[in-house]
């Protein structure tokens, strides 16, 4: 996680089409490498494949590779409902068909849900022998709707990998504009305090993402980053020969950290920043709201982006709960989702605590935070149900209140 661009920060370009369209193949070109498992057997590639990349122009990538949509075995049609869940989480596709097949229903089904998924979409087409792209599309005009962006080569040939990435590199990836997590606050020379709590569940040898990617979007501005724990947060600001610009706090140090650091200094946490970096703040913020509503028998989903072995202090199955349950909201039906796993129907639940998402790109932060919105689930992170909790949430988002006015 150290050594490169996180996989949630990169751009996420999946790769659909029936079996053998050439999708493995085009893979295996584009990266030079035997990334994908290539046969002439129908079905090859079962679940989703994911492999990090830096391909040129483009910059760090995660590929995905997938399923035949036409698989209609009993196995298959799984493996097809697997590929669709990968969907909304791309910023870009290619999608495959080959010159010597004609389309079929399913191709145009998928082709519209990518369009409709508003997903940049380069289409194409794998030439075989015999068969040319431009007969090919002559005499299926049906596809013409879907086929803003095509290339048209015969993939096995690695001639044409630059043609191909110059093809690619023309879409623009859908929902990763530059982000920023300090983006209009932070200045060359600022002083930032991050306070990283070294504890059970800190990863052994490192510290988590969050905390890098601040670290080093300080340093990109020319920023200083002051790394402490709780212990040492007191002594660090009195080292210190002005005032910091903000302190910024893991989540669960809230109650603890906002004690130490003056009124006249910002202070904020990871979670929160993510927030704002990742999805929408103000509908964060604003899902909170739904806490104070809760009673008992009310249906909460606890949902994390990343799967991590459970310990005995876990934020999302341990500590949440019990900070709940301090604060009068008992009885509660509480259900936990992890990963890649986020119901389609939320309908039910009274409200949705998400983790930070940091292992999450933003697309499907934000698809996560519309799927709520469109069901009216009122959905909030950890990092604003937690200063809430302890009574500190409007000096945590104080630093951010214009954005959310």
């Amino acid at each position: 996680m150290l050594e490169g661009t996180a996989k949630a920060n990169r751009v996420h370009i999946g790769f659909f089409g029936r079996c053998n369209a050439g999708k493995s193949t085009l893979i295996n070109t584009l990266t030079e490498q035997q990334i994908s498992l290539v046969s002439p057997i129908a079905g090859t590639t079962t679940d989703p494949v994911s492999k990090t990349m830096e391909l040129l122009p483009l910059g760090p990538v995660m590929i995905v590779d997938t399923a035949g949509i036409d698989d209609t075995s009993e196995l298959g049609v799984l493996r097809v409902e697997r590929t669709k869940t990968v969907v909304p989480q791309m910023n870009m596709a290619v999608y495959m068909m080959r010159t010597d097949v004609a389309p079929i229903p399913e191709d145009i089904e998928w082709l519209q849900l990518l369009e409709e998924q508003k997903i940049p979409t380069l289409v194409v087409y794998n030439e075989v022998e015999g068969y040319t792209g431009a007969d090919f599309i002559k005499a299926h005009p049906e596809l013409k709707a879907y086929s803003t962006h095509i290339a048209i080569a015969d993939v096995s040939d690695g001639a044409h990998r630059i043609e191909l990435l110059d093809s690619l590199s023309r879409l623009k990836p859908v929902d990763e504009e530059v982000q920023s997590l300090l983006g209009g606050y932070i200045e060359e020379k600022d002083v930032i305090v991050l306070v990283c709590p070294i504890d059970e569940s800190a990863p052994k040898g490192r510290i988590i993402l969050p905390q890098v990617q601040m670290i080093r979007e300080i340093l990109d501005h020319h920023g200083m980053a002051m790394v402490c724990q709780v212990e040492e947060l007191q002594d660090t600001l009195q080292h210190l020969h002005r005032a910091p610009k903000l302190v910024i706090t893991d989540s669960q140090a809230f109650e603890a950290v906002s004690q130490i650091v003056p009124e006249e200094i910002p202070l904020t946490s990871f979670s929160i920043l993510m927030a704002r970096f990742k999805g929408k703040l103000k509908d964060l913020v604003a899902g909170v709201q739904a806490i104070s509503q809760l009673q008992s028998g009310s249906k909460v989903l606890i949902s994390e982006g990343c799967t991590h072995r459970q310990q005995c202090e876990d934020i999302g199955t341990v500590k949440i709960p019990r900070w709940l349950q301090a604060k009068g909201y008992t009885d509660l039906v509480l259900e936990w989702t992890s990963g890649g796993q986020f119901p389609h129907d939320v309908s039910s639940y009274d409200v949705i605590i998400h983790c930070g998402g940091c292992m999450l790109t933003r697309r499907e932060v934000l698809r996560r935070i519309d799927v709520a919105s469109v069901q009216g689930v009122p959905i909030v992170n950890y990092g604003v149900l937690i200063a809430s909790l302890h009574g500190i949430l409007q000096r945590a988002i104080a630093p951010f209140i214009h954005e959310l006015e």
